[in-house]
């Protein structure tokens, strides 16, 4: 009995996945991925925030052309790391120059406010294409960074710096 072996015992650990449905974990996923949100125009709207910063994103099918604030990106973010932040998810989702941006941004400085439209566009990208939302999410695109001023205290100059100790 020890001389016979059975052809089913004797698998890799590929076929062994199989066996308990890995396959069927990516038909699965297909499946739960939800349905695009758009509205009547064709548009996806998604609100990012960074700092005091918030931005109102629309993203729809286009050439590329991203406003904020009723004026080119070029003009109003001047400097170049700020539109490279703009531009990096779809730098990661490979759609760069397909989708045209339309935003407003109140609140925060500039890099705040940059900070705010990529984490607008990265959701608002996922309501329009839903299976972008892997790389964004791995990327960290989709996560609200929560790091904010810290608040000044009684009794010191700012948040942690006291005043000048005086001995006499």
């Amino acid at each position: 009995m020890a001389e016979r072996t059975n052809t089913t015992q004797t698998r890799t650990l590929a076929d062994l996945a199989m066996a308990t449905g890995a396959a069927n974990a990516a038909a699965q996923q297909q499946r739960e991925l939800p349905e695009p949100q758009r509205d009547a125009q064709g548009r996806s709207y998604a609100t990012g925030k960074r700092k005091n910063a918030v931005a109102r994103v629309w993203v729809k099918p286009g050439k590329g052309k991203i406003t904020v604030n009723g004026r080119d990106q070029q003009i109003y973010f001047a400097r170049p790391v700020l539109r490279m932040m703009i531009q990096q998810p779809f730098t990661v989702a490979n759609r760069t120059g397909q989708f045209d941006v339309v935003c407003t941004v109140t609140g925060g400085g500039l890099s705040g406010q940059a900070g705010a439209v990529r984490h607008g566009i990265s959701k608002a990208l996922t309501l329009f294409e839903p299976e972008l939302r892997p790389s964004l999410k791995s990327g960290g695109f989709l996560t609200r960074d929560p790091r904010v001023v810290e608040r000044k205290k009684y009794g010191r100059a700012k948040a942690r710096r006291s005043f000048q100790f005086s001995k006499r």
